[in-house]
Formats: C-alpha cells, sequence, structure tokens
C-alpha cells in the first residue's frame, strides 16, 4: 500500500506541476493578469481543473499511505513544473534552474519530515477563525505592498508568498472543518482566503519568474498551516538544528531560482 500510495501522490505531482505550468504561461506578460480574463481561457481552466486532479490524487495517497512518504511526494511537482513550463515558453529548462529546484525541493522535504504528527482531532473558535483570517490578511497586504516597489524576481517571490500565506490560512481551517469542530459561517468563510490566494498567485506568474514564484508558494504554503497549527491548533512544532538547516537550504535554493532567467510568454 505505501508503494502505491508514493506512486499516486508522483501522478499527482505531476497534475499539480502541468496546471501550474499552464496558468502560468496564460498569465505570464499580463499586467494584471485578472482572474476574470483568465477564466475565459481553455488553456487556464485545464490547468485548474488539471490542479483539481492533483490535489485528489494527493488526498487518496494520504488515505493509503503514511503522510511522511505521501507529503514528499508533493514536492516533487516543482521539479516537474519548471521543464513542462519551460516547454511551453518554447526552451529547454537551464541546469542551475533544474539545481536550484532540487535543493528547494530537498530542503522542502526536510521540514515536512521534520514536522511532528499531530496527535488527535482539531478545533477552532469563532474568535481563532477571525484571528487566523486578520493575521494572513495583514501578512499577504504586507506582501502585497513590498511587491510594489520591488524587482521583478522580488515582486513574484512576495506575491507567490502572499498567496501561499493565504493558502495556508485556507488549509488550516479546512483541517479544522474536515474534523468536525466548527460553526456553519466557517464554510462561508473558507473561499476569501483561497480566492484572494488565487488572484495573488496569478499576478505572480504575470511576473514572468516562474521558478521563485512556484518556489515561494510550495514553502509558503506549509510553513503557513504549520505556524497556524502550532499557534491556533496546539500542534507540535520541529526542534533542534536540523530543520533550520533545512529551512536555510530552502532559502538559498530559492534565492538561486530567483537568478535565473524568467520565463515570458512570447507573442
Amino acid at each position: 500500500m505505501t508503494v502505491l500510495a508514493a506512486a499516486i501522490a508522483l501522478i499527482g505531482s505531476l497534475f499539480f506541476a502541468l496546471g501550474a505550468a499552464l496558468q502560468q504561461f496564460e498569465a505570464a506578460g499580463s499586467d494584471k493578469a485578472r482572474l476574470r480574463t483568465l477564466l475565459r481561457r481553455p488553456r487556464w481552466l485545464l490547468g485548474g481543473a488539471s490542479i483539481l486532479a492533483g490535489g485528489g490524487l494527493h488526498i487518496v495517497a494520504l488515505g493509503l499511505g503514511p503522510l511522511t512518504v505521501v507529503q514528499p511526494m508533493g514536492v516533487a511537482s516543482l521539479l516537474f513544473a519548471l521543464p513542462i513550463a519551460a516547454a511551453l515558453h518554447g526552451r529547454r529548462p537551464a541546469r542551475r534552474e533544474l539545481g536550484a529546484a532540487a535543493v528547494v525541493a530537498a530542503g522542502l522535504i526536510g521540514l515536512v519530515l521534520l514536522v511532528p504528527a499531530s496527535d488527535g482531532p482539531t478545533s477552532l473558535s469563532p474568535n481563532g477563525v477571525l484571528t487566523l483570517l486578520g493575521v494572513s490578511g495583514v501578512a499577504s497586504v504586507l506582501l502585497w505592498a513590498g511587491a510594489r516597489v520591488a524587482s521583478p524576481a522580488a515582486r513574484a517571490a512576495l506575491l507567490a508568498t502572499s498567496s501561499g500565506v493565504l493558502y495556508g490560512a485556507t488549509a488550516t481551517l479546512m483541517r479544522v472543518l474536515v474534523d468536525g469542530g466548527w460553526n456553519w459561517w466557517y464554510l462561508l468563510a473558507l473561499p476569501v482566503p483561497a480566492l484572494l490566494a488565487l488572484m495573488l498567485l496569478q499576478r505572480a506568474y504575470a511576473v514572468g519568474h516562474f521558478g521563485v514564484s512556484f518556489a515561494s508558494l510550495q514553502i509558503a504554503d506549509p510553513l503557513t498551516a504549520v505556524a497556524f497549527g502550532a499557534l491556533l491548533l496546539g500542534e507540535p512544532l520541529p526542534s533542534g538544528v536540523a530543520p533550520i538547516a533545512a529551512a536555510a537550504l530552502t532559502a538559498a535554493g530559492t534565492v538561486a531560482l530567483a537568478r535565473t532567467t524568467p520565463l515570458e510568454r512570447t507573442a
């Protein structure tokens, strides 16, 4: 079952990577990358369907195998996404791009494996939900404001990080909903950070630096969920030198990706 779970998770990562690459291709070269415009583009919608399929396969994999096997497979989407995106833009991925992506993936796998498992169901009070939405909202606004005055690569990273923070908040709220400790209006609150995250991510993709955008998203999403899980849900945090080393490795790979050639859609 463990081998099957890993295989399904790996296929899910491929679907997720394909979807991200397709959406970046449609958003690249656009100053605004407005969601209502992208929703009229079949290729962007196909990318969304591919991402949903990847998420569904990831959930199936989690039902068949342990988290420590399935979660690292999800990180592989970064290694898949760069070659796919480069092919869509009519070029080969540079060796330094793939090398930097491998460094980010190694660091993320380390961080994922070092997070202790939660022991028991989770619940969150209405005040906790408001705190979750408020903190993630303020953080995303600050990152968005910083992106407006940053260099292109930094802008892509900041916008994608802002998106990842909101996706992390969405994942935390979803975890509460799945465990059953919620009120009816939590369902109404759930789409708000998710839609804002989607819009910010398309803005990040439009900048052209797909590698750093996707890596920043992959980093910010789980780290935000882990932080909210610890602060609001009482879940344990990793300790020791190993998480620091994994985080440093991830940061170094992201900086290297920021220095690579941007992917820009040609007319």
